[in-house]
């Protein structure tokens, strides 16, 4: 009986461990070379995963004025690009974890179009001096590359952040 009762426990342990490998901390990384390119031209190629479906499509519908810029995509790639968006929005990544965080930030009557006026992304950002987010290595709260160190590959723990003229961030 006792042999059964610990074979029970290593094959829970092990279902738990592999359940638990399964959600990654971050967001996915950008894996369409289309959105990389056309996107990132610009800007930093934010995530599917940064925003839910609702904003991704408003985003989309209003690229003739995009953030002040004319962004316009002919049909195809509009289409193209947004079926990308969609399919790993923020409620559609279930395996990650800030993903997940984000989308539940959100109120269901609320559409942001920029990540920065998530909730998730306000409360992760609140405690930053803002003459470090001004300041010309920087210049706004939008540009993660400026301060994340791994924002491409979708990490954006705070281990990660090193803020031009001041160093590695640590909020506690």
């Amino acid at each position: 009986m006792r042999n059964l009762t610990i074979l029970m426990l290593v094959l829970l342990v092990s279902v738990t461990a592999q359940g638990a490998s399964k959600h990654k901390k971050g967001v996915a990384p950008v894996h369409n070379e289309a959105y990389r390119a056309e996107c990132g031209s610009c800007h930093f190629a934010y995530q599917p995963g940064l925003l839910p479906e609702r904003s991704w499509r408003k985003l989309m519908d209003g690229l003739e004025d995009h953030f002040g810029s004319d962004a316009s995509l002919d049909a195809a790639d509009r289409e193209m690009l947004l079926a990308y968006l969609v399919k790993n929005s923020a409620e559609k990544s279930t395996r990650y974890k800030r993903s997940k965080k984000i989308n539940k930030s959100i109120s269901k009557k609320k559409t942001p179009i920029a990540v920065s006026d998530t909730p998730y992304f306000k409360r992760e950002h609140k405690g930053i001096p803002r003459r470090l987010i001004t300041q010309k290595e920087v210049r706004s709260i939008s540009n993660c590359t400026a301060c994340h160190t791994t924002a491409e590959k979708g990490r954006y723990s705070e281990r990660y952040i090193k803020i031009p003229n001041y160093g590695k961030w640590d909020d506690d």
